[in-house]
This record gives C-alpha cells, sequence and structure tokens, in this order.
C-alpha cells in the first residue's frame, strides 16, 4: 500500500537535513523502535508492535539507498519479520525537505508491504494509524531541535548574570585614564571572604552546566522501549469503522427481542 504524510519541523532545511541523517538521535522518537546498529548507509534495530493481548517484535534492517543532499531527498529500503513468525513488514521510505519560511515541510512517500496479523487492519486503518505515529515522531523532533537553542541561550544568560557586565576604563578623579601594570583588586565588604582565582570561572561552569542540565531534562521523547500498540493507537478509526456493525448487531438484537415478546403474548 502506498500512504503520503507531511509534516512541518521549526529549523532550516540544512539543520533539518542533517538532523534527519542522524539516525541516533531520530531513532528515540519513532514510537516502539531500537536502533541496534549502524554501519555506514547499513542499519538494524527492532519494532515492538502491541496487537490486543498480542505483542509482536520486528527485527530487521535497513539502507539508505539514496542520500541527495543538493534535493534535499533521502530513500530508506527497510525490512523486518516477527521473532514469533507471525508477520513480515518490508517498506520503502522517501522523505523530501523543503523550505517553508523559516522551517521546513517533510513529504514522506511511504510504499508499505505488511503480512500476518497487522495485515488485517485494512489499508484505511493502518493509514490512520501511520498519521498518528508520523505526529508523534514531528513533535519529538521538534522538540529536539528546539532544544540545542534553548539550552544556548539557558547558558548564555546564566554566564551574564553571574559575570555581570564587562567593567570600562578606570579614570581618576582629577587626571586622566590611569594605566597601571597590575589589574585593580576588588573591594571586599567586612564580612566576606576574598574569593579565590579559579572559584569564580568553575562555580559559572556548574551553574551553567546545571543549567543547561535542567533544560535537557525536560525534554520530553517516547522510550524506544515502549511497544506501539495498534488498538490503542487506531482509536477512533477503529470504532469509525466499527460503528456500522455495531448499530446493525443492535437492530437485530432489538427486532429478535421484539419478536420473542409478539409469541408469547399470543
Amino acid at each position: 500500500m502506498r500512504m503520503q504524510h507531511q509534516f512541518t519541523v521549526p529549523a532550516p532545511v540544512d539543520v533539518a537535513w542533517s538532523t534527519l541523517l542522524d539516525l541516533e538521535r531520530v531513532a528515540p522518537c519513532m514510537p516502539g523502535a531500537t536502533l541496534k546498529e549502524v554501519d555506514g548507509n547499513d542499519f538494524t534495530g527492532s519494532v515492538k508492535v502491541k496487537l490486543g493481548p498480542v505483542s509482536l517484535l520486528y527485527k530487521g534492517s535497513g539502507t539508505f539507498t539514496e542520500t541527495n543532499s543538493a534535493a534535499h531527498r533521502v530513500v530508506i529500503d527497510a525490512s523486518g519479520k516477527d521473532s514469533r513468525g507471525n508477520g513480515t513488514a518490508a517498506a520503502t521510505v522517501t522523505a523530501e525537505l523543503s523550505p517553508l519560511g523559516q522551517g521546513t515541510t517533510v513529504a514522506v512517500d511511504t510504499d508499505l508491504k505488511v503480512t500476518g496479523k497487522p495485515a488485517q487492519f485494512g489499508r484505511g486503518m493502518i493509514h490512520d494509524v501511520a498519521e498518528k505515529l508520523i505526529t508523534q515522531f514531528s513533535d519529538c523532533l521538534e522538540e529536539r531541535l528546539v532544544e540545542p537553542a534553548a539550552a544556548e541561550e539557558v547558558e548564555e544568560r546564566s554566564v551574564t548574570e553571574r559575570t555581570g557586565p564587562v567593567p570600562g576604563p578606570v579614570v581618576g578623579e582629577s587626571g586622566p585614564e590611569v594605566h597601571g601594570t597590575s589589574e585593580p583588586q576588588p573591594v571586599t565588604p567586612a564580612g566576606e571572604v576574598p574569593e579565590q582565582p579559579g572559584e569564580s570561572e568553575a562555580a559559572t561552569r556548574a551553574t551553567t552546566a546545571d543549567s543547561a542540565g535542567g533544560a535537557t531534562r525536560t525534554e520530553s521523547a517516547p522510550s524506544s522501549e515502549e511497544a506501539i500498540d495498534l488498538l490503542g493507537t487506531a482509536g477512533g478509526p477503529v470504532l469509525k469503522r466499527l460503528a456500522p456493525t455495531v448499530v446493525g448487531l443492535a437492530a437485530l438484537v432489538a427486532v429478535a427481542v421484539l419478536l420473542r415478546r409478539r409469541r408469547r403474548t399470543r
């Protein structure tokens, strides 16, 4: 089956391009996926899928068959099979990036072949599930693209607050600018211990590291160990497709109940 999806990330096309090619950075953003190894254009990994009470583990490999930096176009061939023999999956994914204002639009074309239990969903439902997974992926990718800029801003602000503004030249009260071979010593208020050389710089680095570390810890990315819950992800689409069947069954039950009542009254 052929599927098309599109999403936008808040980064220039060159930045988005280099990020998407960094598998170790973007793999945790894909629900259920775990990257095992990267060797040049080849990679191996696994995807966990939960289908009601049944858990599937697809192990497979992939290859970057085309990487066009000038056109910002990449083609990936990937395939895998369930470890218990419950099905196989193969996909050719083509992604093209194009600038959109200060951001980037990513158009994804997927040619997917699925066998086994997941194939029972049908094309329409698989497309809806893929749409939600792409949305989760793009949201996580957006956070990862924004995070470095936010961490850099926090670091610069922390250093400025700690060290203060750069002092200007020293000017005498009634004379020209005073030039000395030694730097003027700061006045230490009574009761305070003079700060030793290097302490201020070390404290600045510690404060900066704490600030940057805090920004990193606030990042919320899906765990690669969590399986994709197909039924939970489908949600509304499943109910929408089952609704006519449920209504039909309810009508049949109602007719059967009425017929029984009529027979009893006779």
